[in-house]
């Protein structure tokens, strides 16, 4: 005789409570609460209700439980996006955590912010992960000189000063990541010392549908613009570099070819324009461009950074400039008789010896 299994009245309201959230709700973030009270999640419980915002508690494996048969259900019935919403929430699921329903109106960052702010100095506890580095102070510990050979156990240099022990230089006693040692926990509750705060964490966000770090709430539109000019520049040196003109590298490739028009334009004496009268000007009296852009007072500032900037830069193209006015003035026409495979070629600079076959 087969019997059939009585699912508990908790579990069966937990499973419906959890489908209530699902289907009202497209905003979710999970929390851990490793080494936070009752009482810490009771006041937050308190503070979010009216904002219509919902903690909800419960084992790792029921809630895996009810999203599996909330899929199964979504896919009998053909609602494809929706089964792998609820798939992407089950790697959610992990350690000591609960789930977070937010409402629309709510921005997921700043319930994160308010939720980790709120953190308890707690004393260290033997056999827990240490969050974070503990380093003993040197000077007077309060402790009588029988208590020496404590300190002497944990290689802790110590002198007797004063009728009390006196701890010569700071000591590491606890390295962030490893477990924290009883003689450990002792030494810091015999010297009053709670190195630890311990508050809600949130680990993952559900977005609609989309399921992601928390970290990435920290990611700024500053930071998303510097990595996006950065991979304009990649791109635009690589186009640049195999001559494969792009959207990234045309822009360079004209101000590259309108500097290669100045320079020829101040190698030759009788052509001129506008702008390059303004080239001419400043390279004849650099100190007079500096002059006018800097600010008043004679206090330096930002302006005359960029102007000894610019007249840099032009120096630089006057140089570039005068490379190639002495190529052009060295580059002469030469008759298809003489040259006949090479109708322009560099001339030979005066005094040069040519061999007897050159001519």
């Amino acid at each position: 005789m087969a019997f059939e299994r009585v699912i508990p009245k908790r579990k069966r309201e937990y499973a419906e409570r959890l489908n209530y959230y699902l289907d009202n709700y497209e905003q979710a973030i999970t929390i851990g609460v490793n080494n936070v009270g009752s009482k810490t999640l009771a006041l937050q419980r308190k503070r979010l209700r009216p904002r219509d915002i919902h903690v909800l508690m419960g084992k790792n494996t029921i809630i895996r439980k009810v999203l599996n048969l909330r899929a199964s259900r979504f896919e009998e019935e053909g609602k494809m996006k929706q089964m792998q919403n609820t798939l992407n929430m089950i790697e959610m699921v992990e350690g000591n955590c609960g789930f977070i329903f937010l409402p629309k109106n709510e921005s997921i960052a700043k319930v994160r912010d308010e939720l980790t702010s709120d953190k308890v100095q707690t004393a260290a506890k033997a056999g827990v992960e240490a969050p974070d580095t503990v380093i003993v102070p040197a000077g007077p510990t309060g402790q009588d000189p029988s208590q020496t050979s404590f300190f002497q156990a944990l290689d802790i240099p110590t002198k007797i000063n004063r009728g009390q022990v006196e701890i010569v230089s700071d000591v590491k006693l606890i390295t962030k990541g490893e477990k924290v040692g009883r003689s450990a926990a002792e030494l810091l509750v015999m010297l009053n010392i709670k190195p630890f705060y311990y508050g809600i964490t949130v680990n993952h966000v559900y977005d609609k549908g989309e399921v992601y770090p928390a970290d990435v709430l920290d990611i700024s539109p500053s930071d998303v613009a510097s990595a996006f000019n950065n991979g304009v520049r990649e791109v635009a040196a690589l186009c640049l570099a195999l001559n494969y003109p792009t959207a990234a590298s045309v822009p360079h490739s004209i101000m590259d070819a309108y500097k290669n028009m100045l320079a020829l334009g101040l190698g030759c004496g009788s052509y001129t324009w506008e702008n390059l009268e303004k080239v001419k000007t400043i390279l004849a009296d650099p100190s007079a461009f500096m002059s006018a852009a800097a600010p008043s007072g004679g206090a330096p500032a930002a302006g005359g950074t960029a102007a000894a900037a610019a007249v840099t830069c032009l120096r630089l193209t006057y140089l570039h400039t005068s490379l190639l006015h002495q190529v052009a003035t060295r580059c002469r026409p030469h008759s298809a008789s003489s040259h006949p495979r090479r109708p322009w070629h560099l001339s030979s600079p005066r005094g040069a010896v040519h061999s007897k076959g050159s001519e």
